[in-house]
């Protein structure tokens, strides 16, 4: 039987309340096409034990434990123990949201911590109390440059996440913001700088690149920001592997900085939910979607924290709003705070030095698709093999392998992205190589 809470006498009682005498009198005005008028396809219910002993079957069909090469927005590293630790205190962990700033100080004092060290991360002056991940990051930072500008356009590269492009074209499509896209250079897998500039006109509001990008190429943030403050748009830096800015230089010549902080202690646990990140400069602060927490003082003249500039209540009223992101991932974002707080300024370069290393490693001696410099992530060609052929021998060694990107670039369906963090160890890149 169907698990429902309320019994047989109580659904009569709740269709005599409604003046109908059945079930099906009730749903008498819909149209016939509109009605399924049979069970739903799906198996009967199943007993407590069935469904313990059915989740773990399935959790012995994971690759629990097994090396990953994995990477396209979503990356394996370390977690230190400490996260779990604080973002388990029970303040932190079941509290929802903090509209109530004399109840909420340290959420609010957590939040502006985030802030800050996103700032201090990404060289802009400002960010938000996180976004939901960064695909839903990309349309904001996006609506957000059409209401500095005035402009509707955007230019978005095809080295930006395919799915990030792919979340903003559905938040473009009922706002009359057209999107279109320019070219890769083939051999270098950087931006295509001529393609760019034939693109942009004065109708442009925001180019949209990311570095490293989803090939993971480092792009040139200076050349990208100076052609399209050149036509008076702006520039929106994306990122999904927030490690690379432990060595990177911040994009500060960017206007917009949105990311995800995945990598930042939050688990790969199969896409989410995950924190996304909006910085911009100080004097578009009061464009930026999503919350601030701003610091103050109480009554007492001690240093106290609330939200400031934009009120939930603001982005409830759709017709003023500048975002229809009225909350955050504050207890995901406090995994990143402590991640952040745990490693420090020199840990995270070390991190990012780790990474680097380990991916030009894996490098060495495999078909590399393209030229120019990259970060823990590249193409590979894959000799005349499938790439899931690849993946197939791998997983046969308990080794997860990398993405075919065919799928999203058919003129690369013979190229895998493969990823190699500070988690893989040489004996497991030595065996990724002699697959290939």
């Amino acid at each position: 039987m169907r698990y429902l809470p309320k019994s047989e006498s109580e659904r009569h009682e709740m269709l005599d309340a409604c003046g109908v005498g059945s079930l099906e009198d009730l749903f008498s005005h819909l149209p016939t096409d509109a009605k399924l008028n049979r069970a739903l396809d799906i198996p009967d219910g199943k007993s407590e034990y069935e469904i313990v002993d059915y989740f773990r079957e399935r959790a012995d069909q994971n690759a629990t434990g097994y090396p990953s090469f994995l990477g396209a927005g979503v990356y394996y590293h370390y977690r230190p123990v400490l996260v779990d630790t604080v973002v388990s205190r029970g303040e932190f962990l079941t509290s929802y949201t903090p509209y109530q700033a004399e109840i909420a100080q340290g959420t609010l004092t957590t939040i502006f911590e985030f802030q800050t060290m996103v700032c201090q991360l990404t060289g802009m002056e400002v960010a938000n109390a996180s976004m939901y991940d960064g695909s839903s990051a990309v349309p904001e930072a996006a609506m957000m440059a059409v209401r500095i500008t005035g402009r509707d356009q955007i230019l978005t590269s095809r080295t930006v996440h395919p799915e990030y492009r792919e979340v903003l074209r559905t938040y473009a499509q009922h706002q009359g913001m057209p999107i279109t896209e320019f070219a890769y250079d083939s051999e270098s897998g950087a931006l295509d700088l001529a393609d760019l500039e034939s693109k942009l006109s004065s109708k442009v509001a925001a180019v949209i690149v990311q570095s490293p990008n989803f090939f993971g190429i480092v792009e040139d943030i200076k050349a990208a920001a100076a052609m399209a403050h050149k036509h008076g748009a702006l520039l929106v830096m994306v990122f999904t592997e927030a490690v690379s800015l432990g060595l990177l230089e911040p994009p500060r010549d960017a206007d917009i900085v949105a990311g995800e902080l995945q990598s930042f202690a939050i688990t790969p646990s199969y896409g989410g939910p995950f924190a996304g990140i909006i910085a911009t400069k100080e004097k578009f602060i009061r464009q930026i979607p999503g919350r601030l927490v701003g610091e103050t003082k109480d009554s007492r003249g001690n240093r106290a924290f609330c939200l400031t500039l934009s009120t939930r209540e603001q982005h409830i009223r759709r017709e003023k709003a500048t975002s229809n992101i009225c909350t955050n991932q504050a207890l995901i974002a406090l995994m990143a705070t402590v991640f952040m707080s745990v490693y420090g300024k020199e840990g995270l370069r070390e991190l990012a030095e780790q990474n680097l290393a380990k991916a030009h490693y894996l490098a060495d001696g495999m078909q590399k698709r393209f030229s120019g410099p990259f970060f823990n992530e590249l193409v590979v060609r894959c000799n005349g093999t499938a790439p899931e052929a690849v993946n197939e021998k791998l997983l046969g060694k308990k080794i997860i392998g990398g993405l075919p990107i065919g799928k999203f670039y058919p003129e690369l369906k013979d190229c895998m992205l493969l990823c190699a963090t500070e988690m893989n160890k040489r004996q497991h890149i030595d065996e990724v190589k002699s697959a290939f």
